[in-house]
């Protein structure tokens, strides 16, 4: 095998699995062979799967590189779909990897991406829909196969069917016991069935298996933290959060503001913790790319009493919105910028405006992305924000 090829299936293989540092391989693939279509297509996609605006206009110059290339006719389709991705409109870059898909059910660069594509606009229906078309086209002993199955497992709970995701899951361990999916989609469950003790047991048992999975491992432990959480067990929610939650890639400082925040409503107090994580955040404060990211920015922001970074959050927002164009703008406009006002006033003590102003929510939230166990906060934020309210407290601490 060429080295190109064989960096470039490095870089996909670490991608499915979250492991490793599938965008180095992926350069490397470049690197090889800077005339190959594919090697550079696998770059762009990682890059455009990032919440990061700074990956997003690198995966830019990607693209531009890409123009200059021969395309096979898929290859074509996937540099359609990048530049839907580069105009912001996620949804109709999804559309397209649909039918590079209906093509080809193999392609798992495709089916990867529009995966995360739709978790970050929030619509699992579609995710369910896809990986329900692909399934009848794999077999067993085709690799990939249980990333195929526990990418189904997670939509399947997304949507409620919480037995059928569990059993797609420890299908998907049986043929690999290291899939990060697949034990995610199994935290989901025992979270949305109130399996608390047992999911405890159950990811503990297995956190060997994922450790070292980087964002994806943090996120685990995050799932573990929230069962903590839940059982009153403050202290080793806090002991999780300072043993493995101090990385500092987005996904990473999301479950950090997740965690810190579900504490500070809880009424746990965390030190200088979040004056810590604004830190971290505060170069991204005035970003506005990703309503997701600013929500949680909000929280550690609130959280450490810095009303200058909010403010500067909320401008951004503000702005992002006066441009109506993209997925980020219907995002920002419907759920971030009301509920990061929600959370600003809410650590101003306004928890009338606060829950007033989250009280609008439900029917949307979805439209911000992620699951539904990560946009639970907004429930958890608008409950304490009206018992606080109904008790006459003045301060959110």
């Amino acid at each position: 095998m060429q080295p190109s090829y064989a960096a470039m299936n490095a870089a996909l293989a670490d991608f499915l699995a979250q492991r490793g540092d599938p965008l180095a391989s992926a350069r490397a693939a470049v690197r090889a062979a800077p005339e190959s279509a594919a090697a550079h297509l696998v770059e762009a996609s990682l890059l455009l799967c990032s919440r990061d605006v700074r990956d997003f206009e690198k995966a830019g110059w990607v693209y531009a590189k890409l123009t200059k290339l021969q395309l096979t006719p898929r290859e074509a389709a996937h540099l359609k779909a990048i530049a839907a991705a580069l105009d912001e409109e996620v949804a109709a870059a999804s559309a397209i990897y649909d039918g590079i898909l209906a093509d080809d059910p193999h392609d798992l660069l495709a089916l990867a991406v529009a995966q995360l594509f739709d978790y970050y606009l929030g619509d699992p229906e579609s995710q369910l829909r896809r990986t329900a078309r692909m399934l009848p086209a794999w077999r067993g002993t085709m690799p990939g196969y249980s990333t195929v199955l526990a990418m189904h497992a997670y939509a399947l709970q997304e949507c409620g069917d919480y037995e059928a995701a569990e059993a797609t899951a420890h299908r998907a361990l049986a043929l690999n016991p290291r899939d990060v999916r697949a034990h995610h989609a199994v935290a989901h469950v025992m979270e949305m069935q109130g399996r608390l003790e047992e999911g405890m047991r159950w990811l503990g048992a297995r956190s060997e298996l994922w450790n070292g999975a980087g964002g994806a491992s943090t996120h685990l432990w995050w799932h573990i933290a929230l069962y903590h959480l839940e059982l009153g067990r403050h202290r080793q929610a806090v002991a999780i959060y300072d043993h493995r939650m101090q990385g500092d890639s987005f996904s990473e400082l999301i479950d950090a503001s997740a965690l810190l925040w579900r504490l500070h409503l809880a009424g746990v107090g965390v030190g200088g913790r979040f004056h810590t994580l604004a830190a971290r955040w505060a170069p991204y404060a005035e970003d506005a790319f990703c309503a997701f990211n600013d929500l949680h920015a909000m929280m550690a922001f609130v959280g450490s009493g810095r009303r200058d970074y909010a403010s500067r959050l909320l401008a951004a927002q503000e702005r992002r919105v006066a441009r109506p164009s993209g997925a980020n703008h219907d995002m920002t406009r419907l759920v971030g910028l009301p509920a990061s006002r929600a959370l600003a006033a809410y650590g101003r003590g306004d928890f009338a405006a606060a829950a007033q102003l989250l009280r609008a929510l439900p029917p949307v939230a979805h439209r911000i992305g992620g699951s539904h166990a990560q946009r639970d906060v907004l429930h958890l934020t608008r409950a304490a924000a009206a018992a606080r309210r109904s008790a006459g407290l003045r301060h959110a601490a």
